[in-house]
Formats: structure tokens, C-alpha cells, sequence
């Protein structure tokens, strides 16, 4: 079985790179990752299980092709001439792939995904099966442009239930509910450091993204001081901060450096430096608990079965913990809804009052739920 996989922006959002490592898994197929950052990529590894690809090509001004496309927006108005051009190396790949999966869970979410349209339209003008991988989207957003694109679709697997139900009641017949990938990414465990406590340590992610959904100015990042105070002078649980994405406009490590810089005189904290998806699963399975803002955080502590709480701000974070508690209040706190700073602390406190029925849960709900993963190298060939 041939893939192409797209759109990626790369592996300095660990997310993505967990996405990619999962596919190749569960799937076992001969892959073609079409990514918009493949030094990243190859700075993890991606390009030993992948072959790894530029997503776009530079258009020389004195090309052939260049002035046939100024021909084309010049005379026939086609706006879309010189995209065709730049995303050329995926719509060639795709002649003769078996399907094209576009992969990027929340890439629905943020906006008018203009030219993921662009490439499915021409994908399936060819005749190639286009499939929607492992998906969240708001449910106010399925519709016009979007849900027309979304009908397109051979296959789409819904990551939650809230995605699924919503696609269900647009009449998207194709759509199924199976876990992310990333629930089936294996783990790597390095050493720890001095401070990080196995199994009595806090794993702490925090994001600019869900700072930038505060409604209150500062809440988030006062919620989090808040709570490494908790747990410094009120338990003997150690603190390890721990980012997700990199990418230099969107870096977990700034945040998480100032809560570094606040605390290190304790000796109670440390800092997880970058390293590959597998690895930061390893130091998250190794964690007592769990604070995340990062999706693909929280997915790699839940795989493992460590009581989690996830600070969201989407329909992402709200519709797996409703798929794996049965509800989200205690397990997901929106950003939106920070007013005071001791809110994180109470939520915090129920999750450790709670500790033991989690883990019971997760002993005898995660196996079935991440066995549903099987499913889909099955359906990719039953769709062939």
C-alpha cells in the first residue's frame, strides 16, 4: 500500500511527528510525507521510517510553467494557477498513491483551510482517494466551503465524538470514530534527571496558544504559578516541565521557562529539554500526573495511563476526555473560563483525590479503546 501524507508543518510540533510515527505503524505502508519543514523532520528521524519530502517548490519568474500560469490568472482568471504550481510535488505524488491522507488532526479548526481544498480538488479531479486522518473540527464550522470538501472525502476517521456526532448530523456518511493514531506511539524512556522522581513527579506542558485564548490577561500563566506552589509546599511531589512544540512563533519552552525561573531555587523542579515524540512520551509515562495544554501531551500520559488534566481550549481536548471519562468537567479546564488564580489548584485536587479510581479506569477502559486503532489498516485495505 503506497501513502502520501499531508499537509505537515513539521516535527518541531511533536504532535505532528507523533501523527507520522503512528501511521507508519499502524499502517505499515510504503509513505510519502509531504512536509512544509523537513529538517525537522530529519532531525528526529522521520526520514528513517518515510520518505520525507519538500510540500512545496519555488517557481522561477522565467520558468515555462510560471508564464503559463500568468497566462492562466491573466486570461482565464483562474486563481489558483500559481498554487498548483507551488504544491505541485503532492499533486504528482498522488497520481499513484492509493490514497492521500491529509493528516493534521486540527487543521479544520484554525480558519479556511483554502488550500487544503485547492489540493483535494485537484487530487480528486484525477481520480485519487482522499482521506481525512485522525480529525477534530468545531462543529459550527462544518459548513459551505468546508463541508463540501468534507463530502469529498473516501474515508474519515473522527479522533472524538463531538467531531463524529457533528459530521454524522452534516450527513457525512464516510466519517468514523477512532482514537488519534498517536495513542498507539511507542515510547522511548532516557534517563531522568536528578530531580524528576519517577511516579512522584507532576509533568507540567503550558502553551502560547492557550495564553493567547485567555480572557483574562496573565490568568493562565498565574493559574500555573499557582499550582507549582501547591505542590512544592503542600505534597513531595517533584515538578517537570515539559515542552511540546518548538516552533520559534509558537514555543512551549518560553512560558515554561518562566515558570522554570520562578521555581528553580526550590530544588523541587526541572526542565525536559527537546527531544523526539517517543522520548517525551517516555518522561510523561513516567510522571505521577499530568497538566497539559498540548493535545498530543495529554494523548501520550492518557496512552499511558497517567491521571491527566488537560487546559484547553477546543473541541479537541473536550471530546476525548468525554470519549475516555464519559465527561470532561473534572478532566478538561477551558482557558476561557480562568477568573481567579487558585482555579487550576481545585481542579488539581480532584484529580489527586481521585488518583486511584483514574488508574482502575484506565487499567480497564484503555486497551479496548487503543485496540480500536487495529482497525484501520484493515478498512484501508478493505477500501482498496
Amino acid at each position: 500500500m503506497k501513502l502520501v501524507l499531508y499537509p505537515h508543518g513539521g516535527s518541531g510540533n511533536h504532535g505532528c511527528e507523533a501523527i507520522v510515527r503512528s501511521t507508519c505503524k499502524i499502517t505499515q505502508a510504503e509513505i510519502t510525507l509531504f512536509s512544509a519543514s523537513p529538517e525537522e523532520d530529519k532531525r528526529v528521524g522521520l526520514d528513517a521510517i518515510c520518505n520525507v519530502q519538500s510540500d512545496h517548490c519555488t517557481i522561477s519568474r522565467f520558468s515555462p510553467q510560471y508564464m503559463k500560469a500568468l497566462l492562466q490568472t491573466k486570461i482565464y482568471g483562474d486563481k489558483s494557477a500559481y498554487d498548483r504550481i507551488h504544491f505541485s510535488p503532492i499533486l504528482k505524488a498522488s497520481k499513484t498513491a492509493d490514497y492521500i491522507l491529509s493528516i493534521g488532526g486540527d487543521n479544520y479548526c484554525y480558519g479556511v483551510p483554502k488550500f487544503i481544498y485547492l489540493i483535494n480538488k485537484e487530487i480528486r479531479k484525477k481520480g485519487g482517494k482522499t482521506i481525512l486522518w485522525g480529525c477534530s473540527v468545531e462543529p459550527d464550522s462544518i459548513k459551505g466551503e468546508m463541508l463540501e470538501d468534507l463530502h469529498g472525502y473516501t474515508y474519515i476517521t473522527a479522533r472524538e465524538s463531538i467531531t463524529y456526532q457533528a459530521m454524522v448530523n452534516k450527513g457525512l456518511r464516510q466519517a468514523v470514530l477512532i482514537p488519534d493514531p498517536a495513542f498507539q506511539l511507542n515510547r522511548i524512556d532516557l534517563p531522568l534527571p536528578d530531580k524528576f522522581i519517577e511516579r512522584n513527579t507532576v509533568g507540567i506542558n503550558v502553551s502560547p496558544m492557550i495564553i493567547g485564548y485567555e480572557s483574562n490577561q496573565g490568568m493562565t500563566l498565574q493559574n500555573y504559578m499557582e499550582l507549582i506552589n501547591y505542590i512544592i509546599n503542600q505534597t513531595d511531589m517533584q515538578v517537570a516541565l515539559i515542552p511540546h512544540v518548538i516552533w520559534s512563533h509558537n514555543d512551549d519552552r518560553i512560558p515554561l521557562n518562566l515558570l522554570y525561573e520562578r521555581f528553580k531555587d526550590t530544588g523541587r523542579i526541572c526542565m525536559i529539554e527537546d527531544h523526539t515524540a517517543e522520548e517525551l512520551k517516555g518522561y510523561i509515562a513516567r510522571c505521577r500526573f499530568l497538566v497539559a495544554a498540548r493535545t498530543h501531551a495529554s494523548i501520550a500520559a492518557y496512552s499511558t495511563q497517567v491521571p491527566t488534566l488537560v487546559i484547553g481550549y477546543s473541541v479537541k481536548a473536550r471530546g476525548i476526555a468525554r470519549d475516555l471519562f464519559g465527561n470532561e468537567e473534572n478532566y478538561v479546564l477551558p482557558v476561557q473560563s480562568l477568573q481567579k488564580e487558585d482555579e487550576l489548584v481545585k481542579r488539581f485536587q480532584w484529580l489527586q483525590a481521585h488518583e486511584k479510581e483514574i488508574r482502575q479506569h484506565y487499567q480497564t477502559f484503555m486497551p479496548q479503546y487503543i485496540g480500536k486503532l487495529n482497525e484501520l489498516k484493515t478498512k484501508l485495505n478493505e477500501l482498496l
